[in-house]
């Protein structure tokens, strides 16, 4: 299984390429397609990010739902047809598109998250006031987590 750890800030070149961290491009070596997969986030102004393993479970997810659902069309409109194949280049890095900078309000940075099983690309500010206000939110409900046991997903 994939596993994305750690917060990275990267410059964005004037071309409009970003390196995508080392360990996130270790992470996604095994896979076929050397690239990541993104798309527009529908709960906050990121990207998601994963690779096509990833895409590929969510597929077979959405695929659960009764066909022509109101709830499978909004999810496959959302997150498949919005969804962006970028390539690394021989350096290892990315062309963001315009239209998905502007959703996260990224401009001259983008700041790579580890989310575990995915990742996702925030401006740097942006990800600074997400991460501040679920860490206030977490300590206001004095939230714990139960560790699952080994072999469990």
């Amino acid at each position: 299984m994939a596993l994305f750890l750690s917060t990275f800030t990267n410059k964005i070149d004037k071309k409009g390429r970003v390196s995508v961290p080392a360990p996130f491009r270790t992470t996604l070596s095994s896979q076929e397609f050397q690239g990541i997969a993104v798309f527009r986030s529908y709960k906050a102004s990121t990207l998601e990010s994963c690779g096509l393993d990833r895409m590929q479970r969510l597929s077979e997810s959405v695929d659960t739902l009764d066909l022509f659902s109101d709830e499978q069309d909004d999810l496959s409109s959302t997150i498949f047809a919005d969804t962006h194949q970028l390539p690394f280049d021989s350096e290892g890095r990315i062309m963001l598109p315009q239209d998905l900078m502007e959703h996260a309000g990224i401009t001259t940075q983008a700041c790579f998250v580890g989310r575990g099983a995915t990742f996702q690309i925030w401006s740097p500010e942006g990800f600074s006031s997400h991460q501040d206000e679920a860490r206030a939110r977490l300590k206001a409900q004095k939230a714990t987590l139960k560790l699952s046991k080994k072999g469990d997903e």
